[in-house]
């Protein structure tokens, strides 16, 4: 965060000083990375809390919760960079080429080394979130620069507002993805990788299973997935159930990772309650 603010600092002063409008954006964009980074930091502290008396699931969805506040901010701040980048292809304004292009050299030096070290985590979300936010400064950067040099030999001004329509417009496309990933994932969707069916046929396969529905799969955040279904078994004792419930689990566990799985189990023969029933009774 140290080097972000003192980026921060640094493109306000290159933007004032050669009135560029990109750079003064980016300034912006940049400052937006400060509570971004502490917010993922916190989150990703919280994510490896034990689950509690209050939060019985653990604090898996801080991360989520952090990766969906970031993106709205910047889909606000996205919107305002194109505003500002409209008014100035209507007011026109000359601007020194030199403190663009070091200035954006130096930012280019900070917002690249932070998207590398990223890389190797890009799996998770909210650290996902941050990369792809960095990653889109290291390219407004090269933009920049590549835009002052032509700037400086061509004379074309609109260059400079254009190039921060263009940052706007990429940090709304990029933010709009995690938004919408982040909030499936916060209104208990399905995870991408997982299929209702096709847990629910693995299910039958259980000797002993003759129907499931009321199945349900949702993601606590961080890759970590769960489980709830009925399943209709016949007559049996208890042992036997016990065997089924510990089947079903380690069959949830090692072909789909499904982490914590909760099962009810009902007798079968009984007239279906669910709507839902999935996929059909198996023949015995």
């Amino acid at each position: 965060m140290v080097f972000t603010l003192g980026l921060v600092v640094a493109e306000v002063f290159g933007g004032i000083l050669g009135r560029s409008v990109a750079l003064l954006n980016d300034a912006v964009h940049n400052l937006s990375d400060v509570p971004a980074l502490g917010i993922s930091y916190l989150a990703m502290r919280w994510a490896e809390r034990p689950a509690d008396s209050e939060k019985t699931y653990g604090y898996h969805r801080a991360g989520t919760l952090a990766a969906f506040t970031n993106a709205f901010v910047l889909v606000l701040l996205s919107l305002w960079l194109g505003y500002e980048a409209v008014q100035r292809f209507r007011s026109p304004v000359e601007v020194i080429e030199e403190w663009m292009i070091w200035t954006s050299v130096a930012a280019l030096a900070v917002n690249g080394g932070i998207t590398l070290a990223l890389v190797r985590g890009r799996g998770d979300l909210n650290l996902r979130s941050i990369l792809i936010h960095n990653f889109g400064d290291a390219l407004s950067n090269i933009a920049i620069i590549i835009g002052a040099i032509v700037i400086g030999r061509t004379g074309a001004h609109w260059i400079d507002p254009l190039l921060g329509l263009a940052i706007g417009l990429l940090v709304l496309w990029s933010s709009i993805g995690i938004l919408r990933e982040s909030s499936h994932i916060l209104l208990e969707g399905r995870p991408h990788d997982l299929q209702v069916e096709e847990v629910a046929r693995a299910i039958l396969t259980v000797e002993g299973i003759q129907e499931v529905h009321d199945v349900h799969l949702w993601s606590l955040g961080g890759g970590h997935n769960a489980l709830s279904l009925h399943a209709r078994v016949p007559d049996m004792h208890l042992d036997e159930c016990e065997r089924l419930l510990a089947a079903i689990k380690e069959l949830a566990s090692k072909r789909f990772h499904i982490e914590h799985t909760t099962v009810q189990l009902e007798r079968a023969g009984l007239p279906a309650q669910s709507g839902y029933v999935m996929p059909e009774p198996a023949k015995k």
